[in-house]
């Protein structure tokens, strides 16, 4: 009863835990037991399995719960955990996200704000991400499009060695857009910046007050030593 009443309450919805069976929950009669360094132990009782883990201090992990007869480790199951997830939180910080960046200008923009602007999308370019550059046309401009086209085009020509045009310009109301996309990846551009970070550090640690006075003790060891004076005769 309580095993049908189990399996109605699993068919319903009910959470099944994704975590391996260790130690006193693995329930089967024998395990292909492997040892903590990953060498083949064999087919051994699953008495002599626990065995051989309080005799190592270790835990009897199930990694193969499918397999006939499950496959089990002798492993430190915390370390496990604990190392598996920081793998996956690495995994999480390294991992590229697409990101597209807006730029809004218009048609008959000052010189320096163009160059303002130009600036943000040279920086967004090179941080591997996508750059939607946005006309807006207001009240008359809307009927000279050519010189938003124009202007989408110069922009484009100076920034093509850091991204490319990856949507042409189109007309969207009352606004023209053009996309650029990065030549670089954004995993490339990701550890490139980690490791500037790391240089600068380096930079940092490596002036430190006690190797500025070494410096300044070579330094003062590597000068001659002015003659001494003799006394004048009277």
């Amino acid at each position: 009863m309580a095993v049908r009443q189990a399996a109605a309450w699993c068919y319903r919805g009910g959470s099944i835990s994704a975590e391996p069976r260790i130690n006193d929950r693995i329930r089967v009669p024998e395990v292909r037991l492997v040892g903590p360094s990953g060498e083949q132990v064999g087919i051994v009782p699953l008495a002599k399995a626990l065995e051989l883990a309080q005799e190592y201090d270790l835990d009897l992990v199930e990694v193969a719960a499918t397999a006939r007869p499950p496959v089990c480790k002798l492993m430190d199951y915390g370390k496990f955990k604990y190392e598996s997830a920081m793998k996956a939180r690495e995994a999480r910080k390294n991992q590229a996200h697409t990101v597209i960046k807006e730029m809004k200008l218009r048609p008959k923009i000052d010189p320096h704000d163009y160059d303002t602007k130009k600036g943000h999308v040279v920086r967004f370019l090179k941080q591997g991400d996508k750059v939607k550059i946005t006309i807006m046309f207001r009240g008359r401009e809307q009927s000279r499009p050519e010189l938003g086209f124009r202007l989408l085009q110069r922009l484009a020509s100076d920034v093509e060695e850091l991204g490319f045009i990856e949507s042409n310009p189109k007309q969207d109301g009352r606004n023209m857009i053009m996309v650029l996309g990065p030549h670089k990846k954004k995993t490339e551009a990701m550890a490139e910046a980690r490791e500037a970070q790391a240089a600068r550090k380096a930079g940092r640690q490596g002036s430190t007050p006690d190797a500025d006075a070494e410096a300044a003790d070579t330094a003062a060891q590597a000068q001659p030593e002015a003659p001494a004076e003799t006394p004048s005769e009277a």
